[in-house]
């Protein structure tokens, strides 16, 4: 959620197998007021009612891929409102889940938007135990996958921090699954994961245990946000760990590091859809000439700031973010309707 990773660029793969369109939810494990099984029960000590309630929605279904003998149970959590226009798929950020949305997501459905929220694959809440790999390459294919069979047709894809390389790399290689991109606080410069794609797995094993620890996820979560209370950053750090206490995360990270991580820089200039970049005015993670840079180089792109707010806007302003992101959807949806109203527009 809070480190700055990179994207590598990979062809994309062509897939041969066909996703069953008539695939039925699995039961969701949940009884009234309980959380999912597959959630570490360390959810339970989560004080957030907003994390509580989000995590109670969260839910696992089979996304066929061909890197794996069986479907991966894959978690999201589903919309709750459907709808005839263009679906907001959520991506998180590096190392996060879906719970990064637990503001934001039901304040999208409240404006009548048909919303996902989806953890990449190797984060978030999937069942990996029979571990698949976790490189770019693979993290894509499953997250069409999942599209292909769930959501079927293109969608506003929203990617904050390292999701919005993530994003980038999908939409690139996808155009038909994406119409529209908002990128938040995006990190889409770093060139992969660096030097820690060369480390001895033993190492990166060694780093990956202290990438989870709560002291560092404490500081991650001091420079990420800029006006919450201590006993809010105690908390919400906890939210953020969650996903980190799952048996196969270890490995899973590490395959991610040692892959060579996102380097999205070169498919900048290939991103067709319009986009919406939104930037927190005192981020202190990524700084803000990246954003204008990021805005330079997107054939196509609008750039908003949200003062006084750091990383995240999505967590610490999520009002100031659904305001742009449903403007940003809604405008573009009635300049679709209204040919003439977007003619005028742009001699505006």
């Amino acid at each position: 959620m809070f480190f700055s990773v990179s994207i590598c660029s990979s062809a994309a793969l062509s897939l041969p197998l066909r996703c069953n369109a008539k695939i039925s939810s699995p039961r969701v494990d949940v009884a009234a007021d309980a959380f999912p099984s597959f959630l570490p029960r360390e959810m339970h000590t989560i004080q957030d009612p907003s994390a509580r309630k989000f995590a109670m929605r969260i839910q696992r279904l089979p996304v066929p891929v061909r890197f794996s003998e069986n479907p991966i149970m894959s978690s999201c959590v589903k919309p709750m409102v459907q709808s005839k226009e263009t679906p907001v798929v959520l991506l998180h950020g590096f190392d996060s889940s879906c719970l990064e949305w637990r503001y934001v997501l039901p304040l999208l459905e409240e404006s009548g938007i048909e919303t996902w929220a989806i953890d990449i694959l190797g984060w978030g809440f999937s069942d990996l135990e029979k571990l698949p790999p976790c490189n770019v390459v693979s993290k894509r294919d499953h997250f069409y996958q999942f599209w292909k069979c769930y959501i079927r047709r293109p969608m506003t894809l929203v990617g904050p921090s390292l999701g919005s390389a993530v994003a980038i790399d999908f939409a690139v290689n996808y155009p038909e699954a994406v119409e529209k991109l908002v990128l938040i606080g995006a990190s889409v410069y770093a060139e992969g994961t660096g030097k820690l794609a060369t480390l001895p797995r033993s190492v990166a094993y060694a780093g990956v245990n202290l990438l989870k620890s709560f002291p560092l996820r404490l500081y991650a979560t001091y420079l990420t946000f800029t006006n919450i209370s201590f006993s809010a950053s105690l908390d919400w750090t906890n939210v953020g760990r969650l996903h980190c206490l799952l048996p196969w995360w270890n490995d899973a990270t590490v395959d991610f590091m040692t892959s060579g991580g996102y380097n999205v820089s070169p498919l900048i200039g290939k991103v067709k859809q319009k986009t919406l970049i939104i930037w927190g005015e005192n981020d202190r993670i990524i700084s803000n000439k990246f954003a204008v840079q990021l805005h330079c180089e997107l054939p196509d792109a609008t750039i908003r700031q949200i003062p006084h707010c750091g990383h995240l806007p999505h967590l610490e302003r999520p009002d100031s973010t659904i305001k742009l992101i449903v403007e940003f959807v809604q405008r573009e949806e009635a300049k679709q309707l209204n040919p003439y109203a977007a003619q005028v527009s742009r001699l505006n």
